[in-house]
């Protein structure tokens, strides 16, 4: 099934055919998308998702691209990325943010410092938009998303309704949630607490150092690969007690700062990134008995 001239012609420069993805990957790799959607509202999307229940176009949603490697054959129907109107950040009340999904998690961090609302100083060191982290629960440094978020606000690409979904309802686990398939996070409300923006400014500039040191940056990657192992097994050291934090395919490699980050050097290939997952999985099975997790998402063909 294809989308009609007259669809593609109505929604103007939201939508375009044949969009190479590597330029929406960390990894900067991918295949062409079918159709590109990026929707500037959520009017936009209802409209689109209400034509689409008649094409029945395969659906996809892309993030910030931070957690996600697109293979080299691309993806096949929709991808859905939400637009610049998905990016607003506003106070609501004393202590809670409501935030646009598509808004990066740095930026939510540094409004809520401007605006002295604590407790969310941890997003200035994760990767990728607010929507993303919510349905990975994403965390660092003893927080994580479940323990911020007061509710999300998510449109069905079936039924095309939105709805709130309070934080409660969630089921959220290490590195994920079990929120219903096909719901796209239009935006999300979180909850901070009062403080001092100096103090705050002072606890998220320690966080960011404190990730510098550990992890590498200014290179293409898509961050950890592998999910922990609970809180006492760290996933980088059993990946180099495997002997595996040497180990290349391609222009693919490990990186010597952080052997749970997987690298492009420039001119690796999907395929190069996947078969570097599937050597490391298998040899950390083969020598250290440990079955590892992606953290990281595979998508496309």
């Amino acid at each position: 099934m294809k989308i009609n001239d007259e669809l593609i012609n109505k929604l103007n420069s939201s939508i375009s055919k044949d969009v190479k993805l590597s330029n929406y990957s960390w990894f900067n790799l991918g295949g062409p998308a079918e159709y590109l959607f990026k929707p500037k509202d959520k009017k936009q999307l209802i409209e689109f998702l209400t034509h689409n229940k008649k094409n029945k176009l395969d659906i996809t949603i892309l993030g910030a691209g931070s957690n996600t490697l697109i293979r080299d054959k691309g993806i096949k129907g929709v991808v859905i990325k939400l637009g610049s109107g998905f990016t607003d950040i506003r106070l609501l009340d004393n202590d809670i943010l409501e935030v646009g999904a598509a808004a990066l998690d740095r930026k939510i961090s540094d409004f809520a410092k401007d605006k002295g609302i604590g407790n969310l100083e941890f997003l200035s060191c994760i990767p990728g938009s607010i929507g993303g982290a919510v349905i990975m629960n994403s965390g660092c440094y003893g927080n994580d998303i479940s323990k911020i978020l007061v509710s999300i606000r998510v449109i069905n690409t079936k039924n095309c309704t939105e709805k709130e979904i309070k934080s409660e309802e969630i089921e959220f686990f290490y590195r994920g949630s079990n929120l219903p398939e096909g719901s796209i996070i239009t935006s999300v409300k979180l909850r901070g607490k009062k403080e001092n923006p100096q103090v705050i400014e002072k606890t998220q500039k320690k966080l960011i150092e404190k990730k510098k040191l550990a992890q590498p940056s200014k290179i293409k990657t898509c961050g950890s690969t592998f999910k922990n192992i609970g809180e006492e097994k760290q996933v980088w050291q059993i990946i180099k007690n495997a002997g595996c934090d040497k180990f290349s395919e391609g222009d693919a490699s490990i990186s010597e700062k952080h052997c749970n980050f997987f690298v492009n050097n420039g001119k690796a290939k999907s395929a190069d990134i996947e078969r570097l997952i599937k050597r490391v999985k298998d040899t950390v099975s083969k020598k250290m008995g440990v079955d590892l997790e992606l953290e990281i998402k595979i998508i496309g063909e």
